[in-house]
């Protein structure tokens, strides 16, 4: 028996309420497909890259200076302000800017560090300013090595001089300010820096550092007492050769020809190719009006050096 015309309407409306259903329920689902894959694919990126913070520490306690800067770059792509991978990223391109042969990866490093440790800055700890000032400083130091000319020697002192000031403890920035200060040609703060370097480690580089920090501060009694120390206690041939060009160059300015050149046969004695040495010789007949041996000796440096200043200027004046 056919159904009546209005129970076959009645079914063909629950076939297409089932119809609709489905395919709202698949929209559903393909919607939630493309919601949801990309916020797990992020979790699973995310958690595939994760660093654990413990092995930066432990890569750190083991000087594993390339594997800190790795793990802590690998935070900063995501966390560009976090504190601690940005401390640590800056430490370890200070190192490995140190260990580089090569000056322009070198300066590359430095910049990095610089960068990062400057950043650090801006939200750190108060307790942990003065070891981030004493970084910052040494790496203002080492930039300052590497450059043509002294551009950054007064952002060393004044980041080396926050960490002192700050209660940070380094045996080497007396020291470090002494070189920077003496770079600037402020020979008064660099002797201070140095002697109170002096008071912390002793060695012949220092030493020969203060006394040419006193050369050029025209107190030539206190340079000579410390050069003639160095020079007499040095094992380093290339030490005491500094020591007793500078000797010989004070007794120049004092018209002590006798003991001038007492000093520039002392070295030639050690380094017979020593192009200072003969130039210096060359001055000191100059001095005593023998121009004929003068030029002798200035050619002799020029033999060994050709761009030697010193010589290039005399003999140009004494065609």
């Amino acid at each position: 028996m056919k159904g009546t015309p209005s129970m076959q309407h009645n079914i063909r409306r629950r076939k297409n309420h089932g119809v609709r259903k489905l395919i709202i329920a698949l929209a559903l689902f393909v919607l939630c497909v493309a919601v949801a894959y990309p916020i797990i694919s992020y979790i699973k990126q995310k958690n595939s890259t994760r660093v654990d913070v413990d092995d930066i520490y432990t890569q750190w306690d083991e000087k594993n200076y390339q594997s800190v800067y790795d793990l802590t770059n690998e935070i900063l792509k995501t966390q560009p302000y976090n504190n601690m991978a940005l401390t640590f990223h800056g430490y370890a391109s200070f190192y490995l800017a140190v260990a580089q042969v090569d000056t322009l990866q070198s300066q590359v490093f430095l910049d990095e560090s610089i960068t990062s440790l400057r950043v650090a800055l801006l939200n750190a700890r108060e307790d942990v300013l003065p070891q981030l000032y004493y970084m910052l400083g040494k790496a203002y130091f080492y930039k300052n090595t590497l450059s043509s000319y002294h551009y950054y020697s007064d952002l060393a002192i004044k980041y080396l001089t926050l960490a002192s000031q700050g209660g940070y403890k380094a045996d080497d920035i007396p020291e470090y300010l002494g070189l920077s200060y003496a770079a600037l040609n402020m020979t008064e703060e660099s002797i201070a820096a140095f002697t109170e370097a002096l008071i912390v480690r002793e060695s012949d580089a220092l030493l020969l550092s203060i006394a040419e920090q006193y050369y050029k501060n025209y107190q030539l009694s206190a340079a000579k007492a410390y050069l003639h120390r160095v020079a007499t206690d040095t094992t380093d041939d290339f030490i005491r050769i500094k020591c007793l060009i500078l000797l010989g160059q004070i007794y120049l300015e004092e018209e002590n020809y006798n003991e001038a050149e007492k000093e520039y046969a002392a070295v030639l004695e050690i380094a017979p190719n020593n192009a200072d040495a003969y130039y210096g010789m060359g001055v000191l007949y100059e001095h005593k009006g023998e121009l004929v041996k003068a030029r002798a000796e200035w050619r002799k440096a020029l033999q060994i050096d050709v761009n030697h200043q010193g010589a290039l200027q005399k003999m140009a004046e004494y065609k």
